[in-house]
């Protein structure tokens, strides 16, 4: 009997372990980098279907992952140290290959992202907003449509970055919800906020696997470990 139940709690541990991994595989990042082919660049580029299996405005295209941008979704050039393109930067901070490229609107209250095959829990982003603040809301629907799933409002950041433009540093968000996302209105006022690695999978911004599984790894794992003990 001590070995059957040996073995279950294994089996928990292993199944739990699982999560962990499709978790790490489906961290899916937009870092706005590649849809102007060269940099510095210009500021006009509509980013369109670059990430949903079609092109830019320009004709670049990304990885397939079923995302699209609406029409007034622009890629704005990041300065980076001795090259100015814009009155933004990442400022050399955060994802060393991610310092060129990000996500802003010219006209408008907001631009529109979706995902036709929906995505659950949440996401998260990096922003930079000084003069104005900004908002995200989510829906289930696409375009902005059907039922509100929830509401972010952004505050204004500081500007403390010398020498690359206003707009720097970014800062970290996130947005936790219940039900199918199907799309995302960035909102704020036009050309004042700029987003960037929005993250598909992860709490925060960037390659990081989702906090919660590791919890659960480490729970099944330690109650194997009690059991050996007892049995000694």
């Amino acid at each position: 009997m001590k070995r059957n139940l040996k073995k279950h709690l294994l089996s928990i541990a292993v199944a739990a372990a699982l999560p962990l991994a499709s978790a790490q595989a489906s961290v899916i990042v937009l870092d706005f980098e590649g849809i102007n082919p060269s940099y510095p660049s210009g500021n006009n580029t509509q980013i369109e279907n670059f990430y949903n299996g079609g092109t830019s405005s320009i004709g670049t295209t990304g990885t397939n992952y079923g995302v699209s941008f609406g029409s007034n979704a622009l890629n704005l050039c990041l300065n980076t140290t001795g090259l100015d393109c814009s009155n933004t930067s990442r400022g050399g901070l955060g994802d060393p290959n991610s310092q060129r490229g990000g996500l802003f609107f010219l006209d408008g209250g907001a631009t529109t992202m979706n995902v036709a095959a929906g995505f659950e829990t949440g996401f998260s982003f990096f922003y930079s907003a000084i003069n104005q603040g900004g908002s995200v809301q989510v829906f289930d629907g696409l375009d902005g449509t059907g039922n509100l799933l929830t509401t972010l409002n952004l505050s204004p950041t500081t500007s403390s970055c010398q020498g690359v433009g206003a707009f720097c540093p970014f800062v970290a968000a996130g947005v936790s919800f219940a039900g199918v996302a199907r799309s995302v209105n960035w909102g704020g006022v036009a050309n004042q906020v700029v987003f960037d690695d929005v993250t598909f999978g992860s709490s925060t911004p960037g390659q990081t696997p989702v906090p919660g599984t590791l919890a659960l790894v480490g729970l099944g794992l330690a109650g194997l470990t009690r059991l050996r003990r007892r049995q000694k």
